[in-house]
């Protein structure tokens, strides 16, 4: 299948057409203060090499819709995988239970210019053989390079979407949005001690860029060296220290411990570590904290969010001052601010809410080794694995997938089984260095929030953390 229309795509079964839906869209939201009809076309697929052979191969394909419509604070949402006018008429029988608005209907988004995604090519422009092919590739050659590789798992994922967002007032906004992911997983072994290593990358674009031999022969060498290194690896110690936190993935830790407490629905209703501290100093002088969705070809970047507000960059936190939140139309019509571009969906089966799109810290002035000098006894927390927050407290636990003894400002042993915890507003005070090294992640973030997840990137300078509890098994 070719698209040369993509927005054909959401009316292919004539059963509606643009005129009939801006109409619907209309007549179903008559009552309400604001709401959306939002079309969706999508196809995805994913392919996982395991163990020497082609384990899984899945594709899909889907459409559908989602019609919201909000009356002060009230919320109305339906949604069906079937694009036509009577499935449409049906869920706007839904929002007729709201009670009818009060005020003016707010206003619609502005309209936006910039479009980061205008690919009209969808993922078969790679035959199927080709990417079985890569991940075969990838499976010998990993084999090929250290005798100590005694398993690699090799997948590839894709998906590329159409959506649509049609509002009461006539405002309609279209966008384009192509994903992939390309993930190597080694397990290595030696002296009867097996341990593993792992990398992703992926981004917003087609695949084109993941068949680069330059850029999958990087990923594994970089899975291959976390593996290997882990084989050498030491128990954690346990106890307060000094963290130096690595460049890139590892503003993980700052997207759920802070990231998620920015998002304006938990503070506007107070049960943020955040709320209700606008200009006050809630982190260390030296501190910026952005969100920015223009970011081009970035997992979390959009055009335009699932509302149709352009995205933008949103200064959270500037020099160690608290600046503002991310917010959804609903949320910041409540609070009385504007809104900044974060009102996203899983898919037009979910209603949206305040979520993140590239949130990182940007760059300081120190030099990283100058940083690592620093510590005298403590760790150096290379790259993360998984991790739980309360969004109430902003207390975390993360663990290390590579992480690094540090005494007297050298590296020492890699150590195994550290976990980094703390609350994400105590360590934001508890920064000494930020280095003059931002990096974005690779490519691989999934953000899940109220049951919903969305592909969110994540980023950060090297960190000089004075103390932070770290949970070891030594």
């Amino acid at each position: 299948m070719t698209a040369t229309n993509p927005s054909a795509l959401l009316y292919q079964d004539g059963k509606l057409t643009p005129q009939e839906a801006c109409t619907l869209t209309a007549q179903a939201l008559a009552r309400c203060d604001d709401g959306e009809l939002y079309l969706q076309y999508g196809v995805s697929e994913a392919f996982t090499f395991d163990d020497g052979r082609l384990k899984t191969a899945d594709y899909s394909r889907d459409s559908g819709f989602g019609l919201r419509g909000i009356s002060g604070e009230m919320t109305g949402f339906a949604h069906a995988n079937d694009i036509s006018a009577a499935a449409i008429r049906r869920a706007g029988e839904t929002l007729q239970l709201l009670d009818p608005a009060k005020g003016q209907p707010a206003p619609p988004p502005r309209k936006n210019n910039r479009h980061l995604y205008t690919e009209s090519s969808p993922l078969d422009a790679i035959p199927f053989a080709q990417k079985v092919a890569l991940l075969e590739t990838i499976d010998a050659a990993a084999r090929a390079r250290d005798p100590r590789v005694a398993q690699v798992t090799a997948s590839l994922s894709g998906s590329w979407n159409v959506v649509e967002i049609v509002r009461a007032d006539g405002f309609v906004a279209r966008d384009i949005r192509p994903l992939v992911r390309l993930n190597i997983g080694i397990v290595a072994e030696a002296n009867g001690r097996r341990e593993t290593g792992s990398f992703g990358m992926g981004g917003r674009y087609l695949y084109d860029h993941l068949f680069d031999p330059a850029e999958w022969n990087r990923g594994l060498d970089i899975a291959l060296q976390r593996a290997i290194t882990n084989l050498e690896s030491v128990d954690a110690p346990a106890g307060e220290m000094t963290v130096l936190l690595g460049p890139g993935w590892p503003g993980v830790l700052l997207h759920e411990a802070i990231g998620h407490g920015l998002e304006g629905d938990f503070n506007r209703k107070g049960t943020s570590a955040f709320s209700g501290r606008i200009g006050e100093q809630v982190a260390a002088s030296g501190v910026t904290v952005v969100d920015d969705g223009t970011l081009a070809n970035r997992r979390g970047s959009l055009s335009i969010d699932d509302e149709g507000t352009p995205t933008s960059e949103t200064v959270l936190i500037e020099n160690g001052v608290l600046k503002g939140y991310m917010q959804d139309r609903l949320n910041a019509r409540l609070m009385g601010v504007a809104a900044t571009g974060n009102g996203r969906r899983e898919s037009y089966q979910h209603a949206p809410m305040p979520r993140m799109t590239n949130t990182f810290m940007r760059a300081g002035q120190d030099d990283p080794a100058e940083l690592l000098s620093r510590v005298k006894n403590g760790i150096f927390a290379k790259s993360f694995g998984g991790g739980q927050v309360d969004i109430v407290s902003g207390k975390f636990v993360f663990s290390c997938t590579e992480a690094y003894l540090v005494k007297d400002g050298k590296l020492g042993a890699p150590i195994k089984g550290a976990t980094l915890i703390g609350d994400g507003p105590s360590v934001l005070t508890k920064v000494s260095g930020i280095g003059n090294d931002l990096e974005l992640d690779e490519g691989v973030g999934v953000c899940g929030k109220a049951g919903q997840s969305v592909p969110a990137g994540v980023g950060q300078p090297t960190l000089l953390v004075d103390c932070l509890t770290v949970g070891g098994t030594a």
